[in-house]
């Protein structure tokens, strides 16, 4: 059976590609063929992700999408994720999350077994999305009181924020001037950032 791996990290500080030689193997030991590797550095809080996007155009009914964790695949509101999931079962995937053992069963052709246990994935997958949306705001939520409490000990700070690197941004613009062909994925590889850098900077050239 056809599978897709997906892989997410949520800033350049982190490697998206970190779990790929786990996944590969958890993909050998069940018996899947990866037929696409899809690896960004993006959040999980949104839910047009370029290479995910491109995976669920990519996929053909009846694959399998696998990521590490169900928050590698999800930290949405409840309406994105109930659209995401919409987009997944109108395309006739089928979801195996590494380190949720029912969904393991996802990965074999399903008969009344696995039509019961489709009804107890879903509750679960539900419940786990659930869990990381909460946690994201947690975490959110944290940080602005730890801003508000920084702002009322020091009424003269402001953050320092996130200044663009100069260089890699010539560098991406350089290569998709002179190289209008190569693909985003290419892009990223030869200016060695993520490829969601490289659309963000397209879009800021357009």
């Amino acid at each position: 059976m056809n599978a897709h791996l997906y892989l997410r990290a949520s800033t350049k500080d982190q490697d998206a590609n970190r779990a790929r030689a786990a996944l590969e193997a958890f993909a050998a030991e069940k018996g899947l063929t990866i037929v696409g590797v899809y690896a960004e550095n993006i959040s999980g809080t949104k839910l047009n992700r370029p290479e995910l996007m491109r995976l669920l155009d990519a996929a053909k009914p009846g694959e399998i999408i696998t990521c590490e964790s169900v928050d590698r695949l999800s930290r949405l509101s409840h309406a994105d994720w109930e659209t995401l999931k919409a987009a997944i079962k109108a395309k006739g995937l089928r979801l195996v999350i590494a380190d949720l053992p029912t969904t393991h069963m996802m990965a074999q052709d399903k008969g009344i077994t696995g039509q019961i246990m489709e009804v107890i994935n879903a509750m679960l997958l539900d419940l786990m999305a659930t869990m990381a949306r909460l946690d994201q705001e947690k975490r959110v939520e944290r940080i602005n009181e730890g801003l508000k409490n920084k702002r009322a000990a020091e009424p003269d700070w402001k953050p320092a924020g996130k200044s663009k690197n100069a260089e890699l941004w010539k560098k991406v613009q350089a290569l998709i001037s002179k190289n209008p062909t190569l693909s985003a994925d290419d892009v990223a590889k030869l200016s060695d950032c993520g490829v969601a850098t490289v659309y963000r900077i397209k879009r800021e050239m357009k």
